[in-house]
């Protein structure tokens, strides 16, 4: 039906319709775009894309385990991505080049005393790239710009900002005697240090120094060890600042030498087990063994007990008797000793009767018919020698 067709009121309502749905479509659309574009701010921030980031390299034997994409790692946080690994041209000293980025402001972490990258290798034959933290030195990367100023220049700063300007590289005298060094003076540049600069006649009278009130929001300096200093840098076109890698042993090879060392020890281990085996048996055996002696054994100890009993017995009836006896001679050795002590005459008698007897048995060797009963029998001494009268 043509809409002029139609009554004002329908007109009126369908109008009103049309409005209504243009509006929910209006609304729709823009909750989507805000939705998406919520996504993409929060993935951008998640993945550091409004951060400074500085861009690294190392060298590695192999690139197996790493990808372009992987998260790399610095005291167990996510710090940054691989963003490129190839390899490097035949005849270099190097196997493989990985590039990766570092985000703010975890680059401040990475000193030139202590920072290097770790190959960590994991299961499934994945690796993960760590960098430590350093521990001494000088940052490897800053944002504070340096500038090259000759002394009279830098009198001029130092009184318009005090306490805002600082060395960026070491200073020597004439004898190579470190005079200053980078971030020196701690509390900015006064003019006796100045003073102490134009004394040393330094090539151009200019140094290397830096504002430390200014910050931007890329890499400008790199730090140069030959130079013993900061150096420009250039975050689009300059290569990457490369740190020193340090590889783990991968777990599949450690695993595989560990295996090659269990095939060559499992023969010795399964002879030591036979010997094991050999000496239980042996060890059961005499076990039974004993257990038979001790069971033929039992009887002789039941008998050997039952003669210590009867030992003991008899020694205890021994013990008795013996006592009485020794009772009986003690009651003879008194009663002796009584008589004794009463008749003092009768050792005297004693002693002149076993002298009379002494007399007759002499007197009976001598008489003729009794000589022969007290012959001696001859031996084989020599005779005695007459002696002379």
């Amino acid at each position: 039906m043509p809409l002029q067709d139609l009554t004002p009121q329908l007109r009126t309502r369908l109008n009103k319709m049309e409005r209504a749905v243009g509006w929910f479509v209006f609304l729709a659309s823009a909750l989507l775009l805000f939705g998406f574009g919520y996504y993409i701010y929060h993935t951008a921030e998640r993945k550091g894309w409004f951060l400074t980031k500085a861009q690294f390299a190392t060298y590695v034997q192999s690139s197996a385990g790493l990808k372009v994409g992987d998260p790399v790692v610095m005291m167990g946080f996510p710090v940054g991505d691989i963003t490129r690994i190839h390899a490097m041209e035949p005849g270099n000293p190097h196997n493989v080049r990985v590039e990766f980025e570092v985000r703010d402001n975890y680059f401040r972490y990475i000193w030139t005393g202590g920072s290097y990258v770790k190959v960590n290798s994991g299961f499934l034959g994945t690796s993960q790239l760590e960098v430590t933290r350093g521990t001494n030195g000088y940052a490897l990367c800053v944002t504070q710009p340096i500038f090259y100023k000759t002394i009279s220049e830098l009198k001029e700063l130092v009184a318009a900002q005090p306490g805002e300007w600082q060395l960026s590289q070491f200073v020597f005298d004439a004898q190579s005697n470190i005079i200053f060094k980078p971030y020196q003076p701690y509390d900015g540049l006064v003019q006796s240090n100045l003073d102490l600069l134009a004394s040393l006649n330094l090539e151009s009278n200019s140094v290397f120094a830096y504002n430390n009130k200014a910050r931007g929001k890329a890499i400008v300096a790199v730090w140069r060890e030959p130079l013993h200093r900061y150096d420009f840098y250039d975050h689009k076109n300059s290569p990457p600042m490369e740190l020193p890698a340090l590889e783990s042993v991968p777990v599949a090879e450690r695993l595989d030498k560990l295996v090659g060392q269990i095939e060559i020890a499992l023969p010795n281990i399964l002879s030591l087990t036979n010997k094991i085996s050999t000496v239980l048996d042996n060890a059961a055996n005499a076990t039974s063994n004993l257990n038979s002696t001790l069971i033929a054994a039992q009887p002789l100890v039941t008998n050997a007990n039952a003669l210590v009993i009867n030992v003991d017995t008899n020694l205890n009836l021994l013990t008795l008797q013996v006592g009485a006896t020794l009772e009986n001679l003690a009651g003879i050795t008194s009663n002796l000793n009584v008589q004794v002590q009463s008749n003092s005459n009768m050792l005297a008698g004693i002693s002149k009767a076993v002298i009379d007897a002494d007399d007759l048995v002499q007197g009976l060797k001598r008489h003729w018919l009794l000589r022969s009963a007290f012959k001696t029998k001859a031996t084989n001494a020599p005779p005695a020698k007459a002696t002379r009268k």
